[in-house]
């Protein structure tokens, strides 16, 4: 005997069923038996982005997770054999940063003091700590991937605090695997561990080295003196890419305004403006724009030089004494603010600063003189090279002024402001001083204001800017320039979605400058560069076996370890060039190099060359923009480039930023921060993944409670009270799922039927074009038509008496076949969108009665697009689109839907449509309850037109003639001119023997109802309802609103639907007129 359905609450806790959906895929391991189901399918290579493992995940996270979670469950029901390997970025200052807030560091300083070796264990620990939980509410947002096991992270976690080099073995894919903690931990994500991968693993490290290495035999990689950003808490550079993306706050400094006073010119000076005074003790030049407009302006005593757009800067009054350009200021000398400083003399500059030309100089701000001091600023500092000017570098790599700056040595760089206007003003050098408000560079992990610092770094050399297309760029040329190589991989081997993605990458790499690879920190990338302090020669290493082999000493205390500092830092190389000992730069690298060389390390590159060859190109990527079009794309694309000049995968993508509700960034301070796991709880996952999915993915989502329960209120629950419907009179009349399932005479089976496949086309469709929002506005259309036409029409059909008539039997029978197969067809096609609801209604709908069903919804094939009748659904559209307009002419008329009326007429737009009018007039007259429906042959019959002259356009096109054109127009047939102007036409006027053209824009037609009329209209579809209530009518309406207020009790007392009651009541004669009149149909 066939098992029957378990019976489906109306009411439903969504997060409960959810948490017990994980338990239910954790006990079926059903994630282990799609891998194995999918093994032998074609290949589909994702490529995850990594995220980084040092902080709860956010929801933010969660949108772009649900993508990937989408797209892989989508090509594993098509058949498709994918990876499912999440990868976790564990490097960088990301990790640091929290390990010294954790343990109360205040700087490098405190690090060095702790001990480097505690602090690297430190720092892997946090990694391993959140990965764990991070893979937790990863597996609660339904993201399928080969997760870590938990309590394996766990051990290794306090392996590494016992004893790193302490021997322990771990359950791996295929066995046990054994080694040190270290080594273990150095091994995850290898195809013997398995689960994610990491990208301090040391097959990611050493790929990195092969990158490196490749790139030194081009000579690409060098070491650069350059002015950077830096941080003087973190003690490192922080390159282009990352103050591109997240660094820059509206911060406000007081400005000063200045005299830098000429030499052999008493009295005179140049008035300087700047945002950072501490960088005037570095100055060594004035620039000013060569063909600018420059004032000599006198103010009491004072003499001063500005440009003539600046001069609403000065205060008081002024008098122009001369006018000249920039090129007459040429090579003037002055003397400047801080010639006393032991630097400053030191230079050679004091008393001899002078005046530069540089295009660049404007007068947006300022006073159109601009300080120079190329040891604190980078366009400064291209200057001293042009002009061959001083770079004088004030500060420690803590923000400390150094010696040589008198007063100012030993002085944090955040305290000197006020000393130093203090000291200004005692010269009599100030001019003014105001508080100015811009957009500053910040340290993007600790949030600390950056400063411009002279330093060593080390570079991969993009090539030169070529000022020509790049179609123009030569094979010759592109063959020495890394920028190019990678502009044509974008250009011939990627898609981007949305389009406008591959513009950006291309435009950051027609723009950026050599890629900053170094960082003065500790936890990270071991850089594989060797240096002679002797003779200057570097050279690079490529893998870890070229190391043993040249290390001269110091391999013992690495062997066995991660590499890492400190331990690598111990090996020593010779020198090719002196014979003398060459020592690793104590550098780390940029993490972006962890991440760009996943396409390479995690397919196996250097080990497995037939693997990365099966896996490689990925078939897609996804990350949020705009930050990863120059940091994961960018790096990507580069290190894929460099080894292969290839691209590391085919398609991207990309999605916008997530704000709160409000659209401002979420803040816990601001009351608007939205917790993953508090939203998981709050509004349930597959809400939060149906939000994810419905928005357009290229626009800022304001995450938030009230769009969830939007999502709650018009998707999730419709679908399930459709759901639970069936369910509930499928137990009643014992119906269960049949096989010889005959084809419905019914029109609304054969209907409904039909967009279910167009639905499965036009879903499959948009995915396939990576365009997740649009399929699911399909879907939520469907499950609108399901809802309220199919199933709202069809009632009556489920509820009728079973064996009353062999006809009513096969209906009924019809219905159920066909509601039964919607369901089941849509447990499948939203599964990839909400995972948790499928399961459920799979669980019941398929597995409950036929124990060889897929185990799991996500077992199941994708749904195919069987027959379509589009003549059928054509009608169908018409057909509901005349069902609103009557429903708008109930609401106009304030006449209930319960309340029946006489007739409805229809005008519709085409002839060929008044014949669907009539052909589906009962089904129309049922839904909207009229006794009657007709085709409006002239829609006169039911309005009047009114045109109304508009005074404003008219009165300016005719002026004084307006009267008479006016009048001309109320002359006009109101019916015949409004069907001209509806149709976008102008009506012609005779005005005093002069034919005018009135435009459509310039008359408003009024239409109105006639009386005893209810109208609603769109473009050329007209629907007029007959609103008069006769007796007959009313007793009717009155009948079912007393049935109405009969199940309203019903659902108060909880009563099941197949439990019979006795009605008991009370009421005026009218209302009892009308119950015996009606009590057969009561």
């Amino acid at each position: 005997m066939m098992e029957m359905f378990k019976p489906v609450p109306s009411q439903v806790d969504f997060v409960a069923q959810e948490e017990e959906i994980v338990k239910l895929w954790e006990n079926l391991q059903a994630f282990d038996k799609l891998r194995n189901m999918r093994a032998k399918g074609p290949i589909w290579s994702f490529l995850d982005g990594p995220i980084t493992a040092n902080n709860p995940m956010g929801v933010h996270h969660g949108w772009g997770r649900t993508y990937k979670d989408l797209y892989q469950r989508f090509k594993a029901m098509q058949g498709y054999h994918t990876r499912y390997q999440n990868g976790f970025d564990c490097q960088g200052l990301w990790v640091e940063v929290n390990v010294e807030r954790d343990v109360g560091f205040k700087g490098k300083q405190d690090i060095e003091e702790f001990g480097l070796e505690k602090f690297i264990v430190l720092c892997k620990q946090r990694v391993l700590e959140y990965a764990a939980v991070q893979t937790q509410q990863s597996i609660r947002l339904g993201y399928w991937m080969d997760w870590d096991n938990l309590e394996t992270l766990q051990k290794l976690h306090d392996g590494l605090d016992t004893d790193p080099l302490a021997i322990m073995t771990i359950e791996g894919v295929s066995g046990p695997v054994t080694g040190t903690v270290e080594q273990l931990v150095g091994r995850l994500g290898m195809p013997e561990v398995g689960g994610s991968y990491y990208t301090f693993s040391e097959e990611n490290n050493y790929t990195i080295w092969t990158v490196l290495k490749s790139c030194h035999g081009r000579g690409w990689v060098y070491k650069g003196r350059d002015v950077m950003p830096w941080c003087a808490r973190c003690g490192t550079a922080i390159s282009q890419h990352e103050i591109v993306t997240e660094g820059y706050r509206e911060l406000t400094h007081p400005s000063i305004t200045l005299k830098f006073p000429l030499v052999d010119r008493p009295g005179e000076s140049l008035l300087v403006w700047t945002t950072t005074p501490w960088t005037l003790s570095s100055n060594v030049a004035a620039a000013v724009g060569p063909e600018l407009t420059y004032v000599k302006v006198r103010q009491g005593k004072d003499t001063f030089y500005l440009s003539r757009g600046t001069l609403h800067m000065l205060k008081g009054d002024y008098e122009i004494m001369e006018v000249l350009v920039g090129f007459d200021m040429e090579g003037w000398v002055y003397h400047g603010p801080f010639d006393e400083l032991p630097a400053q003399k030191e230079s050679g500059v004091a008393g001899k600063h002078k005046v530069i030309l540089w295009d660049e100089v404007g007068e947006e701000e300022g006073t159109g003189i601009v300080h120079i001091a190329p040891g604190c600023g980078a366009e400064d500092f291209e200057l001293s090279k042009e002009f061959d000017l001083a770079a004088i570098a004030p500060l420690t790599e803590n923000g400390i002024f150094i010696d040589g700056f008198d007063w100012l040595s030993g002085m944090n760089v955040n305290s000197v402001a006020q000393p130093i206007f203090d000291n200004l003003s005692e010269k009599g050098l100030t001019y003014k001083v105001e508080d100015y408000t811009h957009r500053y560079p910040v340290c993007w992990r600790c949030q600390e204001e950056l400063v411009f610092r002279l330093v060593d770094e080390w570079f991969i050399s993009m090539g030169v800017k070529l000022d020509i297309p790049y179609e123009d760029v030569t094979e010759d040329q592109k063959e020495k320039n890394l920028r190019y190589q990678i502009m044509e991989v974008v250009t011939n081997d990627t898609n981007w979605h949305p389009s406008f993605g591959k513009e950006r990458e291309l435009d950051w790499l027609r723009n950026m400058d050599d890629w900053m690879i170094s960082k003065k920190r500790y936890w990270g990338l071991a850089l594989p560069i060797w240096e002679c302090s002797n003779c200057g020669h570097f050279d690079v290493i490529g893998s870890r076996e070229e190391l043993q082999k040249r290390a001269v000493s110091g391999w013992d205390a690495f062997e066995g370890r991660s590499p890492h500092r400190p331990f690598i830092d111990e090996i020593e190389i010779e020198c090719d060039e002196c014979d003398s000992r060459m020592r690793r730069i104590p550098d780390v690298g940029n993490p972006w190099l962890d991440a760009g060389i996943v396409a390479m390390s995690t397919l196996r590159y250097n080990s497995d060359r037939e693997y990365w060859n099966t896996w490689f190109p990925a078939d897609l990527i996804s990350e949020s923009f705009p930050g990863q079009f120059r940091n994961w794309f960018y790096s990507l694309l580069a290190m894929s480039t460099i080894l292969e000049r290839k691209a590391p995968f085919r398609d991207v993508f990309t999605y916008a930023t997530l704000t709160a509700e409000d659209g401002r960034e979420m803040h816990k301070s601001w009351g608007n921060m939205v917790e993953f796991n508090e939203a998981a709880e709050k509004m349930g996952v597959d809400v939060m993944r149906w939000l994810y999915c419905s928005h357009k993915p290229e626009k800022d989502l304001a995450f938030g409670y009230h769009g969830a329960d939007e999502i709650r209120r018009h998707f999730l629950i419709p679908l399930w009270n459709v759901y639970s419907f069936f369910v509930t009179y499928a137990l009643i009349d014992g119906w269960v799922p049949r096989n010889d399932v005959r084809l419905s005479p019914s029109l609304l089976d054969r209907w409904i039927l039909s967009r279910m496949n167009e639905v499965n086309r036009e879903v499959t469709d948009y995915l396939e074009s990576y365009e997740p929002n649009m399929a699911t506005a399909v879907v939520d259309r469907f499950i609108d038509h399901l809802s309220n036409w199919y199933l709202r029409r069809s009632r009556r059909r489920f509820w009728a008496e079973a064996g009353a008539s062999e006809e009513g039997d096969a209906d009924k029978n019809a219905a159920y076949d066909t509601l039964y197969r919607v369901l089941v067809n849509l447990s499948r096609l939203l599964a990839p969108f909400v995972p948790f609801v499928s399961e459920v209604m799979h669980q019941n709908l398929s597995r409950s009665i036929d124990s060889g069903a897929p185990e799991s919804v996500h077992h199941c094939d994708w749904p195919m697009s069987e027959s379509i009748d589009d003549v059928l659904n054509n009608e169908m559209e018409l057909v509901l689109r005349l069902v609103s307009l009557g429903h708008a002419a109930r609401n106009k008329a304030n006449r209930k839907l319960r309340q029946p009326l006489s007739e409805i007429a229809f005008a519709v737009g085409l002839d060929k449509e008044r014949d669907i009018v009539e052909r589906y007039a009962e089904l129309i007259g049922n839904e909207l309850n009229v006794k009657s429906v007709r085709f409006l042959d002239a829609t006169a019959e039911v309005i009047s037109y009114k045109l109304k002259p508009l005074p404003k356009q008219l009165g300016q096109k005719y002026g004084s003639r307006f009267p008479a054109v006016r009048d001309a127009i109320l002359s006009l047939n109101p019916r015949i001119a409004s069907i001209q102007l509806q149709a976008d036409e102008f009506v012609e006027v005779v005005v005093n023997g002069d034919k005018l053209e009135i435009l459509p824009e310039e008359i408003e037609v009024i239409v109105e109802a006639k009386e005893g009329f209810s109208t609603a209209s769109e473009g050329s579809y007209l629907a007029a309802l007959t609103t008069e209530v006769t007796h007959e009518l009313e007793l009717e309406g009155l009948a079912r609103e007393f049935v109405r207020r009969v199940q309203s009790v019903r659902k108060s007392a909880d009563l099941n639907v197949n439990e019979r009651i006795e009605v008991q009541y009370s009421s005026s004669k009218r209302l009892a007129e009308a119950v015996e009149f009606h009590e057969a149909y009561i």
